[in-house]
This record gives structure tokens, sequence and C-alpha cells, in this order.
């Protein structure tokens, strides 16, 4: 199947000099929800301008849904929805008429149906004739929604879309974003919140420094990069790590009281009732045993810092 977003060799440089994005290679698969993640300053913000037409590119080409971002743009545009960061609305219009207006916007015609459906879906058909100055932040993140989706887009960008908002709401949010993409919509997320897309994300992307560092499946990336920390505390403290466990790849703190080693890769045995038996044949009693696998977060922290 086609990639929805086709990016190759994208390049932005701004006038100042200062380069933003470095030949980004990058394809995105229809129907899947990507999670774009990177620092501030790391590019996120102008790979979504260039896309949705709002930055111009110094080099490279974009292609959405098979149409060129640059010689087709009209087409393009009108496939993609996008949702910002900031909430930037007419605080005096009415839900129902800043959502119709959005329509609008994309040559479509007037379809109270589309309004009332896309209204319901996000749970505002009872504030439809609010106005915007009324609503709760959460409520007025909705109408962002709202706005990107009523001219029936095939792809939808989500820019921090849970920014400010309560953990309940956060995960309502969340289902209606799976609900989309189970109706065919492409999802393109990008979160501070690392939890958000290990939740959410079908693929994950990590952009640092204008560079796209890697493009992997979540799955695939935790189970590559991730890794399982096992710390053992011991009822007593010893000197030195006994012979007999010299072939676990063991360090021991300078308390004498913990132990602690690594596996990488997630899905691997631990081994830990084989490593207890092991400890009590060399004399050692254990208090406490802790084991931590690693989270999309300590992943995307590793990435980062290991970058010059």
């Amino acid at each position: 199947m086609n990639p929805i977003i086709s990016i190759s060799g994208l390049s932005k440089t701004y006038a100042s000099g200062h380069q933003a994005l470095k030949q980004i290679n990058l394809d995105i698969k229809r129907g899947e929800i990507f999670g774009l993640l990177g620092p501030n300053g790391a590019g996120k913000t102008t790979l979504i301008g260039i896309i949705c037409g709002l930055v111009r590119a110094t080099g490279g080409r974009v292609a959405v849904d098979g149409h060129d971002i640059v010689s087709d743009y009209r087409v393009a545009r009108s496939r993609i929805g996008l949702v910002p960061q900031e909430i930037s609305i007419n605080i005096f219009d009415r839900v129902k008429d800043t959502v119709g207006f959005s329509r609008g916007l994309f040559g479509k015609p007037r379809d109270p149906a589309v309004i009332e459906r896309v209204l319901r879906d996000l749970s505002l058909w009872d504030k439809r004739n609010a106005k915007i100055q009324e609503l709760s932040g959460g409520m007025k993140r909705r109408v962002l929604i709202a706005k990107a989706l009523v001219h029936e887009p095939d792809i939808l960008f989500l820019d921090e879309p849970t920014a400010g908002v309560d953990v309940e709401l956060r995960r309502e949010m969340w289902e209606m974003v799976r609900a989309l993409r189970d109706r065919g919509v492409t999802i393109i997320l990008t979160t501070h919140y690392i939890e958000e897309a290990e939740e959410m994300a079908d693929r994950i992307g990590v952009i640092n420094k204008g560079e796209l560092i890697v493009v992997e499946e979540k799955r695939a990336l935790m189970a590559k990069l991730g890794q399982t920390t096992v710390t053992i505390g011991l009822a007593q403290p010893i000197s030195t790590i006994p012979e007999a466990l010299a072939d676990v790849p063991l360090t021991l703190n300078d308390d004498g009281l913990t132990l602690g080693y690594a596996i990488h890769g997630e899905g691997q045995d631990v081994g830990i009732a084989n490593l207890v038996r092991r400890f009590d044949r060399a004399g050692l009693e254990i208090k406490s045993i802790d084991m931590h696998r690693s989270s999309l977060e300590d992943i995307f922290v590793d990435l980062i810092e290991d970058r010059p």
C-alpha cells in the first residue's frame, strides 16, 4: 500500500541561518497513528508546518496522498486537518458557527449533518450554541479538533493535543483518536507526554536537532532498545561478589547491600527463580528484588542524550 504521506530529502534553513530540518526522509502509512517525538526546538513544528503548507521548505519534496504539496497544494491541503498547539479561536463565535466556517474554508458545501456528527463525536453537540468564551480549556481543545475534522480530511495532525487538560479528559481524547483511526483517518501526533505516545502510537519517530534519528514500530523499538533492570537487596553486606556468581553480570554498590544487573531487549527471560537459587547456594540471603522495564520515555531520553 502506498504511503499517505511521503517525505524525501526535506530540509529547511531559516533566514537567520538556523537549519531546522536536515534531509528528512519519511513515509507515513495510511491509517496508522504515528507519534513524532523530540525535545523543544528539534524541528517537529517546522516539519508539520511544511506538510500542512504553512512553512516553505528549502529543499526536498512532500506528497500527500500522491499530491505534491507545492504544485498541487489545494488538493494536498484539503486532505489534511491540523489541530495546533495554541488555542486561537474567536471567543465571541458560537461553537457550531466556528466549526461550520472551517468547513467553508475548504470549499465544502454546507452540510448540517456532517457538523452535527462531528460535534456529537466530540461531545460538543450540547454546547453547539455556546460561545467559545463560555467553554473550559478542554472543550476549546475539542472545538479545535472539530474545526480540523469538519472538512472530512484523511489525515489529522495533532500538535500537543492534550496540553493543559486533566487526566480524565486526556484519556477521553485518546479514545476519540483511536476511534478516528478505526474509521480510517491517519493520525500524526506530537506530544511532550511520552506515555501518550506509548499508549496510542503504532509507530514512533524521534527527531533531534533537525534530524530524524529513528523511525520504528513501537513494540519493535521497545524490544530493540529497552532493557530490564534488576536490583537485589541483601540481608547482610558483602565486600565482593562470590566466585559462584562470577558469570552473572552483577554490579555491587558501595554499601555492599545492593546488587544489580541489566538485560537488554524486551521479553527476555530474566531468570529470577534460578538466580534466587544460585544466591542461596552461594550463601547470600536476599532481602528484596526490584525489577524495572524500560518505558518509551526511558528509551527517548537515552536516544536524545546519546546524540552529540
